[in-house]
């Protein structure tokens, strides 16, 4: 039993660490698994309590389960792990999904799922290694998917606190459709937050988000550069066809495609 154990264990540590062709494979295939779970998440999100969802979320929350666990037994400090926010979070996420078996509030397992949107943060760093087209417009993606992640996290906080008291929020399409007029202060009036808690969600959901709408038709509109950290007083990001930093003075070696 001990030797079944280190073998997996080993196995594991090969599939989330090496460099090999079969890890790489099978890494990807986690990265689009994420990909499709987020895409799970916000579009069920819109839809009502069925059978067929219980049972499909259920589904996933034991694979999402099963790839928990095999990090767990692959991590050298099993206790650093279980101590990471990122743990703590799917830990939420994968609650979430099993919880329905239990009977749970359907709206309120809603909310927790769009936690799975900060695995986004996550599918980005493996984009980041893999793909030299990502790197290249990194900034902005980045900056779009920020603007996203807190689209639909604060359209899960508004559906979750004021579906049941507030008529004007009557599903998630509601709450999106208010989440986006307040991120661009148009502002119809036809839903409005009522009472100081509302008033305080306006008043976030206006700030946070025209401040990252700005960063992303920043991020877009600048000149493009490309990110390598200068070994002398570590600025990151240099023009294109940078020679020497800009900052410093020190010759620069950035990598190029070979154009």
């Amino acid at each position: 039993m001990a030797r079944a154990v280190r073998w997996l264990r080993i196995r594991l540590r090969s599939l989330y660490e090496d460099d090999i062709p079969w890890a790489r494979a099978a890494r990807d295939m986690l990265l689009a698994f994420d990909v499709g779970i987020l895409l799970f998440v916000v579009a069920t999100s819109f839809l009502p309590a069925s059978p067929w969802l219980e049972v499909t979320d259920t589904a996933l929350g034991l694979v999402l389960l099963l790839e928990f666990l095999a990090r767990l037994i692959s991590t050298r400090k099993p206790q650093r792990e279980l101590l990471h926010p990122w743990t703590w979070v799917d830990g939420v996420v994968i609650f979430s999904f099993l919880a329905p078996v239990a009977g749970e509030t359907f709206g309120f397992l809603r909310a927790l799922r769009l936690l799975r949107i900060l695995r986004l943060f996550r599918v980005l760093d493996r984009l980041r290694a893999i793909s030299e087209p990502f790197r290249r417009n990194e900034e902005a993606i980045i900056a779009g998917a920020n603007l996203g992640v807190f689209i639909f996290v604060m359209t899960g906080i508004i559906y979750t606190t004021q579906h049941r008291s507030n008529p004007q929020i009557a599903n998630y399409a509601d709450a999106l459709y208010f989440t986006i007029t307040a991120l661009t202060t148009t502002g119809f009036g036809d839903i409005t937050l009522p009472g100081t808690s509302g008033r305080m969600l306006s008043v976030i959901t206006m700030l946070a988000g025209v401040t990252l709408f700005l960063r992303l038709a920043q991020a877009m509109l600048r000149p493009a550069k490309v990110r390598f950290e200068c070994a002398r007083c570590g600025l990151l990001r240099h023009e294109v066809d940078a020679v020497h930093c800009k900052a410093c003075g020190v010759l620069l070696h950035i990598p190029d495609e070979g154009l």
